[in-house]
């Protein structure tokens, strides 16, 4: 038996889920663009007796109203208030975009103790959709610290899917981008190995967004070339968004492809849900 609650506070929005009897293990979940709050992912973590926050991380009151320079802090706050309901493990699981936060955030709050980064990036991308400022232009660092926008890679113009393409893959987009400006994605790498936390990446091999899957095996050498180890979960099938065992698939949005099959999504799913479970002792 779980409760749950909605928080609308402005230093933590979203939803609170809380097992009757908690095991000590908190875990942030952070969705990606969608902007969703992932309320049935938390509640799963808490049935297995985790306390879990699905986080409004963008998009909230006071917040920006896109990925654009979204401060940090606002995921530090979210540990914060697992902290505060007795939590002595933290685990933060983010997809997409929401894997750069956790990503990010880790190297930042030595409280963390685990990142599962499904379908991640390993550098720090521009914005997606506006700041505070309601506007999207210029581009702008997706991120924030302390003030400070991080440094990013930009968006090759000329690499952009032809207008009214249906269900574009931006894949190749991000692919030019990194080859294109070179020296930015060097600066905008996301050093993993700065962190203490342990690592699972979840990456599909026909990712349409992003190429998840080459950013899984890039951070997990940064891990490696540091005398550490990780996770890496990847199917060669699979998309952008794997489909956990009884979880409620989320078909693609029509303004870009996701990648991947039904059948991969779920197999890629599953295999990634027993290496988390077991992870976090929670079989």
């Amino acid at each position: 038996m779980i409760t749950t609650e909605a928080l609308d506070r402005d230093e933590v929005q979203g939803v609170l889920a809380l097992p009757i009897n908690p095991n000590g293990l908190g875990v942030l979940v952070l969705t990606g663009s969608s902007g969703r709050v992932d309320t049935e992912l938390a509640e799963t973590f808490a049935r297995l007796g985790a306390s879990a926050l699905a986080l409004r991380w963008w998009g909230g009151r006071g917040q920006p109203p896109g990925i654009n320079e979204v401060p940090l802090e606002i995921i530090v706050r979210g540990v914060d208030e697992l902290e505060a309901h007795g939590c002595t493990r933290i685990a933060v699981h983010g997809t997409s975009f929401g894997a750069l936060a956790a990503l990010l955030t880790a190297i930042r709050d030595e409280r963390i103790d685990l990142v599962i980064a499904v379908s991640p990036a390993s550098v720090v991308w521009q914005n997606s959709g506006p700041g505070l400022d309601r506007s999207e232009w210029p581009p702008r660092s997706a991120f924030s610290w302390r003030g400070s926008a991080l440094p990013c890679v930009m968006f090759d113009p000329r690499k952009w899917p032809p207008t009214g393409t249906v269900s574009p893959r931006y894949r190749g987009l991000h692919e030019a981008s990194l080859e294109t400006f070179a020296e930015d994605a060097q600066a905008a790498a996301i050093p993993v190995e700065l962190s203490q936390a342990e690592y699972i990446f979840v990456a599909g091999g026909d990712d349409a967004l992003w190429p998840s899957d080459a950013a899984a095996h890039a951070l997990a050498a940064r891990l490696r070339n540091g005398g550490r180890g990780a996770t890496v979960i990847e199917h060669p099938g699979a998309g952008h968004s794997p489909v956990y065992p009884g979880e409620t698939p989320r078909p693609a949005p029509a303004e870009r492809a996701w990648g991947g099959s039904p059948e991969a999504d779920k197999a890629l799913g599953a295999v990634a849900w027993r290496a988390i479970i077991e992870h976090l002792g929670l079989t």
